[in-house]
């Protein structure tokens, strides 16, 4: 029998530019016509880069709150999550300011463990009310501390014990071409439940890791922020598309979908 099944993330646009191709969204009524239509294909919650109006990714209160006006606005009716990360804004002091001044604030945001000052921005977002989605690398060049640090976190820190956190794993070291990883989950995450995780790959890592997460029944993400293609390996027209070949292998999630804020 297969595992429940936990929440589809779409990615909307993540470091995507115009370069990529036309299933990247670039406007803001792009990126919120894309966001909607991926929720109406199966998404349960929804992961959005924002954007100044030349294209950088940025933390600001000007930028962040308009973003997530429009897409709750627009009927998005599920979490929205940003990230806040060096891409956005590389001073941990800076990251911590920009966070603090939100007027309006995501239900999620993404923090990467591999980077510094991601335990006391995670923390700073809990106590905001925004729950985390905490971001450790499998397989890549930065190794096993990035998890280790965030496992510390999880054991010595108040925040890391309370709810709202999410363990997420970008799986790196997947064959690309290789068979479909078994049900197992991956060396490191043993002693975390499968419903406090979030399964992930970029490009080739991709529909491999969407498998495993099928498999171990964890959170799974998709979207054009992580990857171009279908898993026959035609180019993905939409996020919309990436979103209805990924709820053709995962099971579907026992929980309510929730409302964003």
């Amino acid at each position: 029998m297969r595992a429940a099944g936990g929440p589809l993330v779409v990615s909307v646009n993540g470091a995507r530019g115009a370069a990529d191709g036309p299933a990247v969204p670039m406007s803001p009524q792009d990126l919120v016509e894309s966001a909607v239509r991926a929720v109406a294909a199966g998404a349960d919650e929804v992961l959005v880069h924002p954007r100044t109006p030349c294209g950088r990714e940025s933390l600001s209160p000007r930028v962040v709150g308009p973003v997530l006006e429009a897409l709750r606005g627009a009927g998005a009716g599920v979490p929205l999550a940003v990230p806040a990360s060096i891409s956005a804004e590389p001073d941990p002091a800076e990251r911590l300011a920009r966070v603090g001044a939100w007027t309006v604030l995501p239900d999620r945001a993404v923090v990467r463990f591999a980077e510094p000052g991601a335990a006391r921005l995670a923390e700073a977002l809990l106590e905001r009310g925004v729950a985390v989605d905490a971001v450790a690398p499998l397989g890549g060049p930065a190794g096993p501390e990035p998890l280790e640090r965030l496992r510390a976190w999880l054991v010595r820190s108040p925040g890391g014990g309370r709810g709202g956190v999410r363990v997420v794993a970008e799986i790196v070291a997947v064959p690309v071409g290789g068979p479909a990883p078994g049900p197992a989950l991956p060396a490191g995450l043993g002693g975390l439940p499968p419903g406090a995780l979030l399964l992930f790959g970029r490009d080739g890592a991709s529909w491999p890791v969407l498998r495993l997460a099928a498999g171990c029944g964890t959170a799974a993400r998709t979207g054009v922020g992580d990857v171009l293609h279908l898993p026959d390996g035609r180019s993905a027209g939409s996020n919309a598309e990436l979103v209805a070949a990924a709820r053709e292998l995962l099971p579907r999630s026992g929980a309510v979908r929730a409302g964003s804020r």
